[in-house]
């Protein structure tokens, strides 16, 4: 989501709260992909069953997430959805300065460490480093696909108007479609690839294909953003694009 979110009510909560909404996010968002992931080895040997019991744990769990916090952070939880957020709102004020992305991706990387090692004791595994090398081409093609319709969703939505509500199911079910229609089963968030460093379960993923997979959800976050511009202009984009011809203004954006 984004921070306009948290701001709908005209007060927007302070610093610390808004970073603890973050990381206590992320960490829970984490625990549910590595728990479930962990319980489904568990309970089957079948890979298609698994999958499917981890995907459907995670699309519940994130919309529960969203619906729960974007009153106090905008429930980020997720580095790139943050950087779009500053990008779009840069010329209307509404998004996170600087210092405020640091803070929620710091936030946000810390939760999902915290959320691995969370799941791993849960269920009595210990915390070590994944071993599953995921980073191919076709694999880092569907990471940027499947960070750019995440992306695209949340402030196509945000755009919209529409409510925590709406949007926490909306991206809950993306993410949980997502994680069948894209060979890399939609990481498409840099806090939580890291966090799953730290878990050598289904779920995990070895330290080698960290950064490539980051570098292919940067580049679906740029895409988003111009898809965003493109696709949802705000009332102010609307505006420029048309100066000197009021004629031209997309009546849509207001």
């Amino acid at each position: 989501m984004t921070a306009s979110t948290s701001q709908a009510s005209g007060i927007r909560p302070g610093a610390w709260r808004r970073a603890l909404a973050e990381f206590l996010g992320t960490g829970l968002l984490v625990a549910i992909v590595v728990g479930s992931g962990i319980f489904a080895e568990r309970l089957s040997a079948d890979a298609g069953l698994q999958l499917l019991e981890n995907s459907l744990a995670t699309t519940l769990g994130l919309a529960v997430l969203i619906v729960l916090l974007a009153p106090v952070s905008g429930a980020h939880f997720n580095p790139v959805v943050s950087l779009a957020d500053a990008v779009l709102g840069r010329r209307r004020g509404t998004g996170l300065s600087v210092g405020e992305v640091g803070i929620y991706v710091v936030a946000q990387i810390l939760g999902g460490i915290g959320g691995a090692v969370l799941a791993n004791a849960m269920f009595g595994v210990a915390t070590t480093i994944a071993t599953n090398e995921r980073a191919t081409p076709a694999v880092l093609l569907a990471e940027v696909v499947a960070t750019a319709g995440l992306v695209l969703l949340i402030n196509g939505l945000v755009r919209q108007g529409q409510p925590a509500i709406v949007i926490g199911p909306a991206v809950g079910a993306y993410i949980g479609a997502a994680y069948w229609f894209t060979s890399s089963t939609s990481f498409a968030n840099p806090a939580v690839t890291i966090g799953r460093i730290f878990s050598d379960t289904f779920a995990g993923i070895a330290p080698s294909s960290v950064l490539p997979f980051i570098l292919a959800q940067l580049v679906g976050a740029a895409l988003a953003v111009l898809l965003t511009v493109a696709l949802f202009p705000s009332k102010q984009d609307a505006l420029t694009t048309a100066a000197g011809d009021p004629t031209k203004v997309d009546r849509s954006a207001k």
